[in-house]
C-alpha cells in the first residue's frame, strides 16, 4: 500500500494534505483497495461547516457505499467536481484524487493524527 510520509491520516481512513490554513481530503489507498471499483462519489456543499468526525460525503463502489467523515474542523471551500464524472480516479490515483478541501478552524487538530507509520501500523494489524 502506497501511504505518502508528508499526509496526515485519521481513524476512518482518510488523509490530509495542509496547504497554509487549508486542508486538503481525500481517501487512502488503502481505502480505495478495500472499497474496489468506485462508481460514484457525493461531494459535500461547499460552504459546509463541520466538525472532527461529521459525515461530510460518500463514495462508491460496485461493493459498498462508504462515509467520508470530516479529519478535521472547518468550513468546505472547494471540492473536487471532476470526481462527479470520474469516481475512478480515486482507484487510479487515491493521493491526487482529492475530494474536498477545509479551511481548518483549529490547526492544532492535526497533532490528533496519525503520522504515516502510525496510519501503516494500523492498516497493516
Amino acid at each position: 500500500m502506497n501511504t505518502p510520509d508528508n499526509l496526515r491520516y485519521s481513524g476512518h481512513d482518510e488523509w490530509v494534505r495542509v496547504e497554509g490554513d487549508v486542508a486538503v481530503v481525500g481517501i487512502s489507498d488503502f481505502a480505495q483497495d478495500q472499497l474496489g471499483e468506485l462508481v460514484h462519489v457525493e461531494l459535500p456543499d461547499v460552504g459546509m461547516v463541520v466538525a472532527v468526525g461529521d459525515e461530510v460525503c460518500e463514495v462508491e463502489s460496485v461493493k459498498a457505499v462508504a462515509e467520508v467523515y470530516s479529519p478535521l474542523g472547518g468550513e468546505v471551500v472547494e471540492v473536487n467536481e471532476s470526481l462527479e464524472e470520474g469516481a475512478e480516479q480515486i482507484n487510479d490515483a487515491p493521493y491526487e484524487a482529492w475530494l474536498f478541501k477545509l479551511k481548518m478552524g483549529d490547526a492544532g487538530e492535526l497533532d490528533a493524527l496519525m503520522s504515516a507509520d502510525d496510519y501503516r501500523a494500523k492498516i497493516s494489524s
